[in-house]
């Protein structure tokens, strides 16, 4: 139908061809010109729209790399001051993850026999504990990450109260990447939010080096020991650089390498204790302080209110009471001769009076 509106359109005289195309728009053609304008306008939205999309898109990209570079540095700045606390004795290394996709009890490390790396020696990070090396080349390392089932630590917790073995938790669906401190006797009792280090017993890992927290405790057969769920201080999918501690460095020590919350909360208290005698002090120099001055009150008053005054000595003579009257009997007339009562010495219960009186 548009076809022969077209052609007969077409073929008509100029003078009838304009008002009868113009007709045919408003009336036939309607909806395909309501049509066509609409698509020219969704296609200039979408023209003017691909730009803004781009840009969002860019700005979404680069926040989402903002934030894993901000990680990166914060890790790396944790790695150079771990470095500046052992001073000497450690190798900087990558991680790469694994020898397949879902491994994640391997570690390959990038440095080896030629930085001095060894044998067990053991591969840390700024937050604590990551595994221990297992194979070494002339640049490169293999190290078992502590979630494989093999690896052991001796450790204990921060206080030194229990002492145990620390291994990988068996996986579920509520306890993924999880530690078990077992071995511990069964009348020490763990809170939980404890921190559990190396012991630094058996000569592989250094005393010092947080592995993580106790979270509760697990039901196990043992009926001789306790067994308790340990939170790790380093998590698997965080860990890209580390450092490979030598064998040498480990045997002197790592003493205040890591300073836990703990330690700090105890130096905390420890402050707070300090301050709080210096109050109980002040209070009670305070209190002694009001006491003088009540005495010296009350002094004051029995001294018809003149204080009085300090010796060269700066001690306060306080004035003796004055002695009381002695008491005259009543019973005696205006002829008798008045007579004082006596007050009979101790141990007498006997009063003189004049004759005659009843006692």
């Amino acid at each position: 139908m548009c076809v022969a509106l077209a052609v007969i359109t077409r073929v008509l005289p100029g003078s009838l061809r304009m008002p009868m195309a113009s007709g045919m728009r408003r009336t036939v053609l309607a909806p395909l010109v309501m049509l066509q304008e609409r698509s020219e306008l969704s296609r200039r939205a979408l023209i003017l729209s691909a730009p803004i999309t781009q840009a969002r898109d860019s700005v979404t990209m680069r926040a989402l790399t903002v934030a894993s570079l901000e990680a990166e540095n914060d890790r790396l700045r944790q790695l150079i001051g771990l470095g500046a606390r052992l001073k000497w004795g450690f190798a900087p290394a990558e991680a790469l993850h694994g020898k397949g996709v879902r491994d994640v009890t391997t570690l390959t490390l990038t440095a080896g026999s030629n930085a001095g790396v060894g044998r067990m020696s053991p591969v840390v990070s700024a937050e604590g504990l990551v595994g221990v090396v297992e194979s070494v080349d002339p640049t490169m390392s293999q190290a078992l990450f502590w979630t494989h089932p093999d690896f052991r630590v001796s450790a204990m917790t921060e206080d030194a109260s229990a002492f145990g073995i620390v291994q990988a938790h068996a996986p579920s669906a509520t306890s993924a990447y999880m530690m078990e401190l077992r071995g511990v006797p069964f009348r020490t009792n763990l809170a939980a939010g404890a921190l559990v280090i190396s012991s630094g017993l058996g000569g592989v890992w250094p005393r010092g080096i947080p592995i993580g927290r106790i979270v509760q405790e697990i039901k196990t057969s043992e009926a001789w020991a306790r067994t308790y769920l340990v939170r790790p201080a380093v998590f698997p999918a965080d860990v890209t650089t580390v450092m490979i501690l030598r064998l040498d460095r480990g045997a002197k020590g790592l003493d205040n390498v890591w300073t836990s919350a703990a330690a700090i909360t105890a130096a905390t208290n420890r402050i707070i204790g300090a301050g709080d005698s210096l109050a109980r002090t002040a209070a009670l120099a305070e209190a002694a302080a009001r006491r003088a001055s009540v005495t010296a009150d009350s002094v004051r008053a029995a001294n018809g209110g003149v204080t009085p005054t300090p010796p060269t000595g700066g001690l306060i003579q306080v004035p003796r009471p004055r002695p009381r009257p002695r008491p005259v009997d009543s019973t005696a007339t205006q002829s008798d001769t008045p007579r004082v009562l006596q007050v009979p010495p101790t141990g007498s219960d006997s009063l003189t009076t004049r004759p005659g009186a009843v006692r």
